[in-house]
């Protein structure tokens, strides 16, 4: 393992969340993961709000000079903006006066913040251009999206900066990277698929919208995918500083996908691995339970247990919208006591 492992700006044993929360109230989802996750809370989304606020709405709501309506196939660029644009300006705002208020309540202001936003290869494959194709198969357009999306992401980090002087970690969303990788991309009208990018070419896009954010922040970049098999070295690739994934996907992995793992921790990246369930089990989820795959992993790939505080970030395995309160509530609190007990591990994980 690559003892220069890159310096991470959040204390040994931190843990994280996803980005999306149960119900339409910002105030109280800010109030739950500031209170549950101190070292790295997040600015929880709402998806339960409906159009502009969830995936790829969110982030259209974010472009430059890039409006977007609705339509029945999903989201599509328009000449002007119009209701739905302003409707997801609008629920950003929400977001961070929702922020503000919560942040006034708790009496301190975190020193980081995580901050999601669909990555270019998502947000290009849920938008459609005015005559109906997808962003992503026109090349200019998908040029053009990509600098809008970076524009109008500093844009906001600028203004939650402003609102809260914390350091802003930024994690891009990218669960629809692998069916473009495979061309499994149906066109908006059915009728047939969108061909599949080169990997080289998606790595190319996705590293300099990297490049870009880590330049603004100064922080590490996250980049989260929850498919069954995300592309981990293709992530690394691009200059994920942190890869994140949900541990579900190690189960009945191939030896090709645990190199992958191992190559992309010996490069020294992170992992955030999502360890607690985005909706509430069938039975009592005990902290060793919650542990036990992250402990496997370690295992398989050679390293001593204790190392995990290091080398990986305990998170949920996706986002919370479809939770109840409680479950989300009491996710955070298991993932945050993951994150704990992986700096000072009971003596029941003794390899």
């Amino acid at each position: 393992m690559n003892s220069a492992a890159r310096t991470a700006p959040w204390p040994t044993g931190t843990a994280t969340a996803i980005g999306s929360m149960p119900g339409t109230d910002p105030v109280e989802a800010a109030r739950i993961v500031l209170g549950e996750l101190p070292d790295l809370p997040h600015l929880p989304e709402l998806p339960a709000r409906g159009l502009g606020a969830d995936l790829i709405g969110r982030a259209a709501g974010l472009l430059v000079s890039m409006p977007f309506e609705s339509v029945p196939s999903g989201y599509r660029l328009t000449a002007r903006p119009g209701a739905d644009f302003r409707r997801a300006v609008d629920l950003r705002h929400r977001d961070l006066d929702g922020l503000d208020q919560a942040l006034q309540e708790v009496g301190h202001r975190p020193p980081l913040l995580k901050v999601q936003v669909a990555g270019p290869w998502t947000l290009a494959a849920g938008l459609e251009l005015p005559r109906g194709h997808r962003v992503l198969t026109d090349q200019g357009a998908l040029r053009d999206l990509t600098e809008s999306l970076l524009e109008g992401l500093r844009e906001h980090l600028g203004e939650l900066r402003s609102r809260t002087g914390s350091d802003l970690v930024v994690q891009f969303d990218e669960p629809t990277l692998p069916a473009v990788l495979r061309g499994g991309l149906p066109t908006p009208s059915g009728y047939g698929t969108v061909p599949a990018v080169p990997e080289p070419d998606a790595i190319r896009l996705l590293r300099g919208v990297v490049e870009a954010t880590r330049e603004a922040t100064g922080t590490p970049v996250f980049v989260h995918c929850c498919a069954r098999r995300p592309p981990v070295r293709l992530l690394a690739d691009a200059g994920a500083d942190v890869v994140s994934l949900d541990a579900a996907s190690l189960d009945g992995a191939d030896t090709a996908f645990w190199d992958e793992l191992g190559e992309t921790w010996d490069r020294g990246t992170r992992l955030a691995l999502g360890l607690v369930p985005g909706t509430p089990p069938t039975g009592p989820l005990g902290l060793r339970a919650a542990a036990a795959p992250a402990l496997a992993l370690a295992d398989r790939l050679g390293f001593a247990r204790p190392r995990l505080a290091d080398l990986l970030v305990p998170a949920t395995a996706c986002g919370l919208a479809g939770a109840t309160g409680d479950w989300a509530r009491t996710a955070l609190t298991l993932v945050r006591d993951l994150g704990r007990a992986f700096v000072e591990p009971p003596e029941s994980w003794a390899g």
